[in-house]
């Protein structure tokens, strides 16, 4: 009888082992898992493998160190919404004149439309959005109280938990596939962009309830001792708690991972951090020089390791790529006083660049990027330009998906996301609040005479780049676009010009 049960015991340790064997087997096998870290306003020198002084950044230091380290790899555009966009739509976000978006704007990417989650879906992939979405939902006037759709599930995800737009507007909810969390029947939500609702207090009213001093425009309603832009009445039983962001996020990107990890998926971790309202959670206040900004980028670092050690966790490691990068560059000053600038010491957000967020100097949408996939990514540089747009083109050639012709500028560059090869773009474009062309070590910017926009010199602390007249920079030899060669060499501004519109009218 004893004997007859060790074997059993023994054929049951065998059996769990050669289950964990062979799924580790099995997934190196299958087509890659795909996670992409989108870190939001992160800049190209707010990490340590990057530059960063005054934080550490010990987990992408690993990442770094393990991976590929791209150099000259680009948000799509210098804004949050419009590279978003891009990257899970493969077109240029100016396509669709796509603007940053108010927290109660209808869904931007049309549900017919083909998506990076829809391709993946198609290839027999899972997939999941976890974090900011801010690319609207619905189709106007939404009801926060029912199901709101379209949204992330009507464009290719199976699963969204979600930041409805971003944490400095209003509703400051989460929704989980369609629907308010924690909303109680009885305590309808109610939000309003121009005319206050609801009995909570606002920042313009109760500016002693604040965390942080707010500009007029974030001075609206107060939840969690942070005003937002916008009013929000009712759902106190749903709202947030912006120090619980990486602890919420993690929760549910890890039960996602858990529950998809013995067959392909896709995960889009798309973080709140380092926008604003920086409010980092309590173990991370002080791990920084730099004051709430630092602090966040140190949760940053935190989010990435324990992602990773989950991946690890599951045996699923050698099969999973993963893709770290920036949805735009840094800023400082953006709607709240949190000690940003006067905190800066040595430490430079945007490298050696100029501009930032907003900005279509190089800061705007030059960002730290990373890919890692042990036993597949040879650790190394990579000087190749790339850019967001082309995620989409190079993951559908992996996975082997045909694209519709309406996909006008996603390219594929799958072999130098991981490392196979140097070859970059041989020209792209830039967008802020005008458009740039890049070929070879020549910068060309659009001149914008119809808007005035001193207020994001002024207000943000950031070069936006516009100006009257045309500008050129040599950026292999003038990095920090200081020189304008445009006087120098006018048949380039007129050859660009031409390339540019080229490009803008594509079809």
């Amino acid at each position: 009888m004893l004997k007859n049960v060790i074997i059993y015991l023994i054929l049951i340790l065998y059996s769990c082992g050669k289950e964990k064997k062979d799924l580790a087997k099995n997934n190196t096998s299958k087509k890659p898992n795909i996670i992409i870290l989108y870190v939001d306003d992160l800049g190209y020198g707010d990490i340590e493998s990057y530059g960063a002084k005054g934080v550490k950044t010990p987990e992408l230091n690993k990442l770094a160190t393990n991976g590929l380290q791209f150099t000259d790899a680009h948000s799509a555009a210098a804004t949050c919404t419009p590279s978003r966009y891009a990257l899970l739509t493969g077109n240029y976000a100016f396509r669709k004149d796509a603007k940053v978006l108010k927290g109660d704007a209808p869904l931007l990417i049309d549900p017919n439309q083909i998506t990076l989650p829809k391709v993946l879906q198609n290839a027999g992939y899972t997939t999941g959005i976890v974090g900011k979405w801010h690319l609207g939902l619905g189709n106007g006037n939404i009801d926060w109280n029912t199901k709101i759709q379209p949204g992330p599930n009507e464009v290719g995800f199976d699963y969204s938990f979600l930041l409805p737009s971003t944490g400095d507007r209003v509703p400051t909810v989460f929704m989980e596939n369609g629907y308010v969390l924690n909303k109680k029947t009885e305590d309808l939500i109610i939000v309003d962009y121009n005319n206050k609702v609801g009995n909570r207090p606002t920042g313009e009213e109760n500016p002693n309830l604040r965390k942080q001093v707010a500009d007029p425009q974030h001075n609206k309603t107060i939840v969690n001792g942070l005003s937002r832009i916008g009013y929000m009445g009712g759902g106190k039983s749903a709202e947030w708690i912006d120090e619980d962001f990486p602890y919420v996020f993690n929760k549910k990107a890890n039960e996602f991972l858990e529950n998809n990890a013995k067959n392909p998926f896709f995960l889009f971790y798309s973080f709140h951090d380092i926008h604003v309202p920086r409010a980092p959670h309590r173990n991370f206040t002080g791990k920084s020089d730099m004051g709430p900004r630092g602090d966040a980028i140190a949760q940053v670092d935190f989010v990435v390791g324990e992602i990773i050690k989950k991946v690890e966790s599951l045996g699923i490691a050698d099969n999973t790529l993963i893709i770290f990068t920036s949805d735009n560059g840094p800023v400082l000053n953006d709607g709240y006083e949190d000690n940003a600038v006067e905190s800066l010491g040595e430490h430079k957000p945007s490298g050696p660049f100029n501009g930032g967020k907003y900005s279509i100097y190089e800061g705007g949408t030059r960002v730290p990027t990373i890919t890692y996939w042990p036993k597949t990514i040879s650790p190394g540089k990579s000087n190749a330009l790339m850019n967001q747009v082309d995620l989409l083109a190079s993951i559908a050639h992996v996975t082997n998906q045909t694209l519709p012709k309406n996909i006008i500028d996603s390219e594929n560059f799958w072999n130098t996301w991981i490392g196979k090869d140097n070859t970059g773009r041989k020209s792209m474009i830039e967008e802020a609040y005008t458009l740039a062309y890049i070929e070879g070590n020549y910068k060309y910017i659009q001149p914008k005479t119809d808007k005035n926009f001193n207020w994001i010199k002024n207000d943000k602390g950031i070069d936006a780049g516009i100006s009257n007249k045309p500008q050129l920079y040599d950026l292999k030899n003038d990095p920090s676009e200081i020189n304008n060669l445009a006087s120098q060499y006018p048949e380039k501004i007129v050859e660009y010009e031409q390339k540019l519109q080229f490009i803008i009218k594509k079809n």
